[in-house]
């Protein structure tokens, strides 16, 4: 790692505190079953990191017994030495086979009648598997019961994220020399990309960066192009990093040379609205009202038709997860939510302005976590 950051010694027994944890919102949710396939939420809940390919695995967390596994045999040297008790149902290369094993796991659980799933995660592959290793179960959304684990960071987790924020600062500040006219947004991209590792990121990024100039710029998703940057645009850079497993997702808009004023106005309500968003973090606070506060500055301004996407959205293990920073959510803040402020105008088919910012709630307020500047600066001019 780099200088100033801070490795993470994160205790064998977090996972055993975290099961106990799902078995208790289990019980309070009526829920006995929960399966989980690859992805955050089994390496939250088990330290377990497996390939979402097509050899299906699944856990299954009840809230009397361990976790049970359904698993490829080439996988279960990951087992070894865990610090919980785990029970593991492996299956050969014959697809034919692969239910008898999701079987045995289902009936090791129990009564199996409901099951509790993650929508956005499980495939079509592993719900067949697992109904016609039990037919007439019942899957039901599990996605609120895991979100309300997930969304409070502990003290470990925020030295992950705080790290992950310093290596995407110092990776851009890296790139900032190359941008003038004539580079292209792939150029920048690719550039950024290969500094997000140099300085010490997971090799698996939380996402590409998003690098767009001019008329570009006015399309929040954009794709990096081959359009090389002219003299007059604004540049916007979407980008974060993955440190051990948690992400940072950061958003600076540039000038490229000499600018229009209109482009230098907005700049500033947005540097504006993104600091009134950040100032309204309490906990206790509705998520609504962050994005009230942030929109306000932009429709005061006149620029509300050209601010069209939700003002943030919850970070961690994913780039996007709860909680949502939208009009009208009343979901209360609470210390150790982490999130994004990140406001924008864009008109379309000529420019846009976004600033992004990571935040966590605190006993008292927030604390902003990256720290590079807000106003549009000029480069290669």
């Amino acid at each position: 790692m780099k200088k100033n950051t801070i490795e993470i010694i994160q205790s064998e027994s977090i996972y055993l505190h975290r099961q106990e944890r799902l078995k208790s919102s289990m019980n309070l949710a009526g829920l006995g079953i929960l399966a989980i396939n690859p992805g955050p939420s089994l390496v939250y809940l088990t330290g377990l990191h497996f390939h979402l390919m097509e050899r299906p695995v699944v856990a299954l967390f009840s809230t009397d017994k361990p976790p049970i596994l359904a698993l490829p045999e080439l996988e279960t040297a990951k087992l070894e030495d865990l610090p919980y008790e785990i029970q593991s149902f492996a299956y050969g290369e014959d697809p034919a086979k692969w239910v008898d094993s999701f079987h045995r796991a289902l009936q090791a659980c129990g009564d199996v009648g409901t099951i509790g799933v993650e929508p956005t995660k499980l495939r079509f592959l592993e719900i067949k598997l697992m109904e016609e290793a039990a037919p007439g179960i019942k899957l039901i959304s599990a996605e609120e019961l895991l979100a309300e684990m997930r969304m409070r960071k502990d003290d470990d987790e925020l030295t992950a994220m705080r790290n992950a924020v310093y290596i995407a600062e110092q990776s851009l500040q890296a790139v900032l020399p190359m941008i003038k006219a004539g580079v292209t947004e792939r150029q920048i991209a690719s550039e950024l990309t290969l500094q997000l590792l140099r300085q010490g990121a997971d090799s698996d990024l939380s996402f590409s960066p998003i690098v767009s100039g001019g008329p570009n710029s006015a399309n929040p998703h954009a794709s990096p192009s081959d359009r090389p940057l002219q003299i007059g645009d604004l540049l916007v850079i979407d980008w974060g990093a993955l440190y051990q497993g948690y992400t940072s997702d950061l958003t600076r808009t540039f000038a490229v040379g000499k600018v229009e004023a209109e482009f230098n106005h907005i700049a500033s309500i947005v540097k504006e609205a993104n600091a009134a968003g950040r100032a309204a973090i309490r906990p206790g606070a509705q998520a609504g009202e962050i994005d009230l506060a942030a929109r306000s500055v932009i429709e005061k301004a006149g620029y509300g038709n050209y601010f069209f996407h939700r003002t943030g959205h919850g970070l961690g293990m994913e780039g996007h997860e709860a909680p949502y920073m939208r009009a009208g959510n009343p979901m209360l803040l609470e210390p150790g939510m982490t999130f994004t402020v990140e406001p924008g105008i864009y008109l379309l088919e000529r420019s846009g302005v976004r600033i992004e910012d990571n935040v966590v709630v605190t006993e008292s307020g927030s604390e902003t976590l990256s720290t590079l500047p807000r106003e549009l600066i000029s480069l290669g001019g």
